[in-house]
């Protein structure tokens, strides 16, 4: 027969095994996964509340050790979240063309709710969303930097699930 510290220790470690759901965790910790299981999209902690990003994240491409920043800034009239990814860009004085050789994918960013319900990403704060849209990400990737021998191969989609939350 278990004893009661038995039980209790047996029911944590059931709880810690359930699923947390997109509501429970924020934006800023969210981990999503394309449906083929091939990318990772990982949102993390700006950092600072002075930043002119909304929220950051990195693009993991299984079996290939690459990784991909995103950055989100408010932009546009009206005001949206607009999404950047980039590849290994270059830091300090760069000029425009340097910056477009390295950008993978640019647009907005859209969240979907658990009623299905399409709205634009929310700030790192807010609960997380159940699904992150990046539209045309996958043909995008295709024709950047970040596709090829070493990097990608595998096509990706533009609809990100849920998949758990970062501690």
């Amino acid at each position: 027969m278990l004893g009661r510290p038995a039980i209790l220790a047996s029911a944590a470690l059931a709880l810690a095994a359930l699923p947390v759901l997109a509501e429970e965790c924020k934006q800023a910790r969210a981990i999503y996964a394309d449906p083929a299981g091939g990318y990772e999209l990982r949102f993390e902690p700006v950092g600072s509340e002075a930043a002119v990003t909304s929220n950051h994240f990195k693009i993991g491409i299984v079996g290939t050790g690459l990784s991909l920043d995103g950055v989100v800034l408010p932009s546009g009239e009206p005001e949206r979240p607009n999404g950047i990814v980039m590849n290994n860009c270059p830091t300090g004085d760069v000029t425009g063309a340097d910056l477009a050789a390295c950008t993978v994918w640019q647009g907005p960013i859209y969240a979907v709710d658990d009623a299905g319900t399409i709205g634009l990403l929310q700030a790192e704060d807010a609960p997380a969303a159940r699904q992150i849209v990046l539209p045309d990400f996958g043909p995008s990737l295709r024709q950047s930097s970040a596709w090829g021998k070493g990097k990608a191969t595998a096509d990706s989609s533009d609809v990100f699930h849920f998949k758990g939350c970062a501690a």
